[in-house]
């Protein structure tokens, strides 16, 4: 007797229960991973030009859920302010409360506390020179409260716009509702965190947890496949070629 146990169909026991198997626990990847998506993340659409050329406007980007107290330097935020507007507005943060944020150095670079910060995501400005504003500014910002930046450092309408209202330009930090940390479209991934506010005090945020969920998500997703393909495959991997025709052995006599 052989070994293996068959179904009437002619599969694999073994493999069918592997196969249902893998499909339950890519069911879960994948689904878990949406849902743990939609629990932590929150997509937003660019309003302005004002982040070019890091966010275009129009751009679809996801932003995790954070409260403001995790925001470091260097993060692009969303966030909602009264005297801004009231709609949500996305914008870097480059000082924090207790800072002294000035423009610009010899340089042409942005000073926190005196130290100069590079800042490789500006674009040349109409005179073809990297500079980190267009117009030279000095600010300390209040305790609890964030300065925030465009990229644009030529047409965002930023903190530099509201140096004369209360909290010379800063907005609380209970403003934020978000941190972006992907460009979904167009598909450009990960947004990096820019080195030159690590080595400030209090460095730069971690990155979330974008990696480990697309990781799931498409993990699941090959493993339901797999599993699916199960069923259409094993017949044609176990199929037995045809039996060779026997011969007897004798042979024929040839008449005269």
């Amino acid at each position: 007797m052989s070994g293996n146990i068959r179904t009437k169909g002619g599969h694999g026991r073994p493999g069918r229960v592997l196969s249902g198997l893998a499909v339950a626990v890519g069911c879960v990847l994948f689904l878990g991973g949406f849902v743990w998506g939609a629990l932590v993340y929150q997509p937003y659409t660019v309003p302005t030009d004002s982040m070019t050329p890091t966010l275009d406007v129009g751009s679809r980007v996801l932003a995790e859920r954070v409260d403001g107290a995790e925001v470091r330097r260097g993060d692009v935020v969303v966030f909602r302010d009264p005297l801004w507007g009231d709609s949500p507005m996305v914008k870097r943060v480059v000082a924090v409360g207790g800072d002294t944020v000035a423009c610009c150095d010899r340089d042409g670079r942005l000073t926190v506390d005196g130290t100069p910060v590079r800042e490789p995501y500006l674009s040349p400005g109409p005179g073809g020179r990297v500079v980190a504003s267009g117009t030279g500014f000095s600010a300390t910002v209040p305790g609890d409260d964030l300065f925030l930046l465009g990229d644009d450092r030529f047409t965002s309408l930023d903190s530099r716009a509201h140096l004369q209202e209360t909290g010379r330009g800063s907005v609380p930090r209970s403003a934020v509702v978000a941190r972006v940390d992907a460009v979904v479209w167009p598909a450009e991934g990960l947004l990096d965190r820019p080195t030159g506010f690590a080595a400030l005090q209090g460095g730069v945020s971690a990155p979330g947890p974008v990696r480990p969920l697309l990781t799931a998500v498409v993990a699941g997703a090959a493993l339901i496949l797999l599993g699916a393909a199960y069923g259409p495959v094993a017949p044609l991997l176990t199929k037995r070629p045809p039996a060779r025709p026997r011969t007897t052995g004798r042979r024929e006599k040839v008449g005269t």
